[in-house]
């Protein structure tokens, strides 16, 4: 099944070797909670990552503003 991402050009990063050397921002957990609510299960944690990384092999293309980048990636020529 072909996998596509939609996001700006300047959020790819050619330069690291894979997405393992991309720091995943942790968010506080409280952003998951509602006043009152108790979604996680007493003395549970919350895990809030900000996103998460697909690996590069999955991906079929890039869709940016400037245009669409596909496998294999090329990130020396402008996009089409």
């Amino acid at each position: 099944m072909p996998f596509y991402v939609a996001a700006p050009l300047s959020t790819v990063d050619p330069t690291l070797a894979s997405g393992a050397a991309i720091p995943i921002e942790s968010r506080a957990a409280g952003e998951l909670r509602l006043p009152g609510v108790a979604l996680d299960p007493p003395g549970g944690g919350v895990r809030n990552p900000a996103f998460d990384v697909t690996p590069a092999a999955l991906i079929t293309a890039f869709f940016t503003e400037r245009g669409t980048i596909e496998a294999p990636y090329d990130f020396s020529a402008p996009p089409r």
